[in-house]
């Protein structure tokens, strides 16, 4: 019996008509457009984005190359080079990130055990020439350096969800 009732139901094309009636409702509805460049919708504190090195109050970069957010990463990006310092530390010589590769999961950030790699929330940028997709050591400092109040008041605000 019930093979029927759906037999007949397919004939009738009652779900062709929910559908079409479906779009009607919402066809005279007013739309809500963002007009981007000038108008941006808020962004979550948690928002992942471009990458930046973080460094100590001191000055001091923070990553201590212990290469796990290269061990981590699933697609790859990331290649750290390290080099004993005269102090007995280990630190990077290279660090780079090749954003066609990155998938922006953030897992470097999550396994970082003293918060140098951080994803920030620059969602707007390009490359115009080859090879300036990979962001190097000394660019990561630089953004870094640049948006350190944003991130450490990012970092605040997530710090109870952590």
């Amino acid at each position: 019996m019930n093979r029927m009732v759906s037999y007949v139901k397919s004939l009738m094309l009652i779900e062709l008509f929910q559908g079409l009636w479906l779009t009607t409702r919402y066809f005279f509805r007013p739309k809500y457009t963002v007009h981007y460049p000038e108008e941006k919708i808020p962004q979550s504190p948690r928002f992942r984005g471009l990458h930046a090195l973080r460094r100590y109050p001191n000055g001091e970069e923070r990553c201590i190359a212990c290469k796990l957010c290269e061990a981590v990463c699933p697609a790859l990006a990331i290649t750290i080079d390290s080099a004993p310092r005269e102090d007995g530390t280990r630190r990077t010589t290279a660090y780079e990130i090749d954003l066609f590769k990155c998938i922006f999961c953030g897992f470097c950030e999550e396994s970082c055990p003293v918060d140098s790699i951080v994803l920030t929330h620059i969602h707007e940028y390009h490359f115009e020439e080859r090879g300036e997709n990979v962001v190097t050591k000394p660019q990561l400092l630089a953004i870094g350096d640049r948006l350190e109040p944003e991130i450490a008041e990012r970092r605040r605000l997530d710090a109870p969800y952590r």
